[in-house]
């Protein structure tokens, strides 16, 4: 580390508590989401406390997923497996509340993802859930052992869910892929599945047609990864 970094010590966030004064969450079945809403109080490390506020959070039943890059050599250079996803929050986004223009289908290219379910909350889990993922999404059936962690897990949205993503990698042989299984959903019937170099993935994130944060960090985190192998 060059001398101009900051120590540990400055780098330490204050501790600031929180108490919940009231759990005022909607009552009824929850859905695949669920709003939480408490009305809290925060707690200073001075010993002082905040007035009263409320503070929305979405919570689900599986709360991190996993986010697969895999990838294989060819011509010379690695390429990478996507798969398109349908995203109604984004389909039924309002252009005019936009800063900039937007195409506003909803669709995305992405990596494999998919939810860490109960019962898979442990590193071999997160692993367990990136075998089941990839198959179901992109037709690939590999053990457990193939697969490697790709970085720390990240925060995509820390202000209104404790979601974390998970990311792996994996090499694979084209020649193993079969048709995907899916899951069931709706929003995965017609989905494509695409390879394609992984330099043209990051250009396509540099040009705003890639435009899931997940995807492109993953793609970063694995040319990185590439990158320091062949040094």
């Amino acid at each position: 580390m060059g001398s101009d970094f900051l120590s540990d010590a400055e780098l330490e966030v204050p501790l600031i508590g929180l108490e919940v004064v009231d759990d005022i969450s909607p009552a009824g079945p929850p859905g695949f989401l669920r709003l939480r809403r408490r009305r809290l109080v925060a707690l200073y490390p001075d010993g002082s406390v905040s007035p009263e506020f409320t503070y929305d959070e979405v919570d689900r039943r599986a709360i991190d997923a996993v986010i697969i890059a895999a990838h294989f050599e060819q011509r010379g250079q690695p390429w990478v497996y996507l798969r398109s996803a349908l995203r109604p929050p984004l389909f039924f986004r309002d252009p005019s509340r936009s800063p900039v223009p937007e195409r506003g289908t909803g669709a995305l290219w992405e990596l494999p993802a998919g939810l860490i379910e109960p019962g898979e909350q442990s590193e071999s889990g997160v692993f367990e859930a990136a075998r089941r993922e990839f198959e179901e999404e992109i037709g690939f059936t590999l053990p457990t052992s193939r697969f490697a962690a790709l970085g720390p897990p990240t925060l995509p949205a820390p202000g209104f869910i404790a979601e974390r993503h998970f990311f792996v990698s994996v090499a694979v042989d084209p020649g193993e892929r079969r048709e995907p299984s899916l899951d069931g959903s709706a929003l995965e019937r017609f989905g494509r599945v695409i390879a394609l170099p992984l330099a043209q993935g990051l250009a396509l994130c540099e040009s705003g047609r890639i435009e899931d944060a997940k995807t492109e960090l993953g793609l970063r985190r694995l040319a990185d990864v590439m990158a320091r192998s062949h040094a």
